[in-house]
C-alpha cells in the first residue's frame, strides 16, 4: 500500500503522518487489495478537514470528515473509510461459491 499525504494550508508534521498511518492500518487489515491511498488535510478558519481516496481493485472509495480538531477528523475519516471498504469487500465476494462446490459433490 502506498500512502500519499498532502496538506492544504497546513504543514504535514511527523505526528500527523504517524496518526494517519496508524488509523489507516485498520483498512489494510480488513481488505488487503488496497493499491494506494491519497489523503489531503485542510485547514479553513475553524474547520479541520481530512479527505481521502482509496484505490482498490475494482473501485475508488472517497470519504470526507470535518471537525474542529484535526486528529478527530482523521479518526472519523478512518471510520468512514473502514465502513466503505468493508461494504465494497462484501459486494465483491461470491457468497454462493461454497454452495456451488457442495452441490457438485453430491
Amino acid at each position: 500500500m502506498q500512502l500519499k499525504l498532502s496538506g492544504h494550508h497546513v504543514e504535514v508534521t511527523p505526528a500527523l503522518r504517524t496518526a494517519v498511518e496508524k488509523q489507516l492500518e485498520r483498512i489494510v487489515r480488513h481488505f488487503d487489495h488496497v493499491i494506494d491511498i491519497h489523503v489531503t488535510l485542510t485547514v479553513e478558519k475553524l474547520e479541520q478537514k481530512a479527505e481521502a481516496t482509496v484505490h482498490v481493485r475494482g473501485a475508488d472509495i472517497h470519504a470526507v470528515a470535518v471537525d474542529e480538531n484535526m486528529y478527530a477528523a482523521i479518526d472519523m475519516l478512518a471510520d468512514k473509510l473502514d465502513r466503505a471498504v468493508k461494504k465494497h469487500k462484501e459486494k465483491t465476494q461470491d457468497h454462493h461459491a461454497a454452495e456451488g462446490r457442495a452441490a457438485t459433490r453430491l
